[in-house]
């Protein structure tokens, strides 16, 4: 009878156990899901301003292509991704000072603070993402 006794006294004491376990796992796992939140984001901007750098390439190694117009076609598609605040560099500028034949590059950087979803960015504060893509100029013919 002392064994059942105990029995009941020890699942009294266990009343606050779950809620106790709770507070100490919950700021772990909140980080991680704000962590998988965060290396996501970060992974699509990349991402998007590797395909932004490539569209701006691609115009730059036209026939007629200006400066502007490469950086207009690049912050038209970052646009459409939400991704605001980067800077495009084309080299050489204008683009076609290049001979044919010539790499032309364009370079699309973005801070990630400038884009990160949470409010105060804990992994990647301050990061620079760039991407860059170099094609070869051609000719029409």
């Amino acid at each position: 009878m002392k064994l059942e006794k105990l029995c009941r006294l020890c699942r009294r004491n266990r009343k606050g156990a779950a809620a106790v376990e709770f507070a100490v796992v919950a700021p772990l796992f909140f980080l991680m899901v704000l962590g998988m939140i965060e290396f996501g984001r970060m992974i699509m901007v990349q991402q998007v301003i590797t395909n932004a750098s490539r569209e701006g390439a691609r115009m730059a190694v036209l026939d007629g292509a200006t400066t502007a117009g490469v950086r207009t076609a690049v912050q038209n598609y970052l646009q459409g991704a939400s991704v605001r605040g980067a800077s495009v560099t084309v080299n050489p500028d204008p683009p076609t000072s290049a001979g044919y034949g010539a790499p032309v590059t364009v370079t699309v950087s973005v801070n990630f603070n400038q884009v990160s979803w949470l409010p105060s960015p804990m992994f990647l504060g301050g990061q620079a993402l760039t991407a860059t893509t170099a094609m070869r100029r051609e000719t029409v013919q």
